[in-house]
């Protein structure tokens, strides 16, 4: 049964105390990971529940350091300062040598390890990294299409597209315009998300994953799914970008169409939860469906209401800030991990990739713990304890 904005209102909520024992459980799993996890990375999901050392690779490192961050903010203890800051050297190697950077996603590697250190710590080996892959990323930007390449080497027809999963990687494009002074990066998210925007977001407010473009003309020509159930499915996790990434543009450009664009696909988000508030990793599927939950989706979606909510008006921000607590209550009660035998992961029951019939998926990552989902449990929790300066 689809939700509603007023049968949301008989859930529960999370209280004060919850929320900050939710925390402090999430932290004790963090602090117990860092003699592994110091040197090395979690890997992007865990198997049978714990993630495996890994090196700096693929697009999820920056999660983890994120993770540690955050933990270091709540705590002030200076083992989480130092175990992130000696990440922040692997960033500016990785970087340096273009190990592995061949995407768009310098947003997710960069934002939460890097520009969060220079934010927190003023550490400017950090800083300049940051910088680096926001020049990486902008190298990116096609002028024919106006958007920035996801995946692929630059102008190669069959990757000529992008994703909704970019809008996240835009922030650190618009730090780099603050503290640099120089608007190009700026000009180029703006764009980006510009284009992003006239072809993502489909009639009904769902969303499509990936649309290509005219490698000749730049014209849009057809969106279709990467890891959504079908190319006219709404991918849980691919909405959830939307929601969170039109309220990190909204901060950046107080565009007031963007305001529209939040309700919209926030409310279809909303709206397509099944009963107990935790959805599946595609919004084809509904209560009672055998399918595996992402409850990595929910909580990215949380942290784009408790970001955006602070631009809204009173009455509609506290429609969308009671649905996000009621999502937040959710993922503590059944999903959040506070036992080091079960897992190492804070956050259960997410889903990499999901095969279907219409994707190119295999099954990777199903009903285990990922790091982003790890780290925006962890974000939600801070914003709701406080008034949280994001990485982003």
């Amino acid at each position: 049964m689809a939700q509603t904005f007023d049968t949301i209102k008989t859930y529960p909520g999370a209280s004060n105390e919850e929320i900050r024992k939710a925390m402090e459980g999430a932290v004790a799993v963090v602090r117990s990971n860092l003699p592994e996890f110091t040197d090395k990375f979690e890997s992007s999901n865990s198997v049978n529940g714990f993630y495996e050392p890994t090196d700096n690779v693929e697009w999820t490192t920056g999660f983890w350091t994120g993770v540690i961050w955050l933990a270091y903010e709540f705590t002030g203890d200076e083992a989480f300062k130092k175990a992130a800051s000696i990440q922040v050297e692997s960033f500016l190697e990785r970087i340096e040598k273009k190990n592995d950077v061949n995407h768009h996603d310098m947003g997710f590697l960069f934002s939460l390890s890097c520009v969060a250190a220079y934010k927190l710590t003023g550490n400017e080996h950090a800083k300049k990294a940051a910088i680096l892959a926001a020049d990486h990323l902008a190298e990116r930007f096609r002028e024919k299409g106006q958007f920035l390449q996801a995946w692929g080497d630059p102008g190669e027809p069959k990757e000529y597209r992008l994703i909704i999963d970019c809008l996240l990687n835009l922030p650190i494009l618009y730090w780099a315009s603050e503290v640099t002074g120089d608007p190009s990066y700026a000009d180029k998210a703006k764009r980006h998300i510009q284009t992003a925007m006239k072809c993502l977001v489909r009639p009904d407010n769902s969303t499509y994953h990936t649309h290509f473009f005219d490698v000749n003309t730049g014209e849009p020509t057809y969106g279709v799914t990467h890891q959504g159930n079908r190319n006219g499915s709404a991918w849980a996790r691919g909405q959830a970008w939307g929601v969170y990434g039109v309220a990190l543009s909204y901060r950046y450009l107080k565009n007031p169409e963007y305001i529209d664009l939040f309700c919209r696909v926030t409310d279809y988000f909303v709206e397509h939860l099944p009963d107990d508030l935790v959805p599946y990793w595609d919004f084809d599927f509904d209560t009672g469906s055998t399918e595996p939950r992402d409850s990595s989706a929910s909580a990215i979606a949380v942290c784009g209401i408790l970001e955006m909510c602070k631009y809204l008006p009173k009455e509609k921000a506290d429609k969308y800030l009671e649905a996000a607590d009621k999502m937040l209550k959710a993922l503590i009660d059944r999903c959040a991990n506070t036992d080091t035998s079960v897992s190492n992961g804070l956050l259960l029951h997410g889903t990499y990739a999901r095969d279907s019939k219409e994707n190119t998926c295999k099954n990777r990552g199903v009903d285990e713990c990922n790091t982003w989902g790890d780290y925006f449990y962890m974000e939600a929790l801070t914003r709701r304890m406080k008034d949280w300066n994001p990485y982003w």
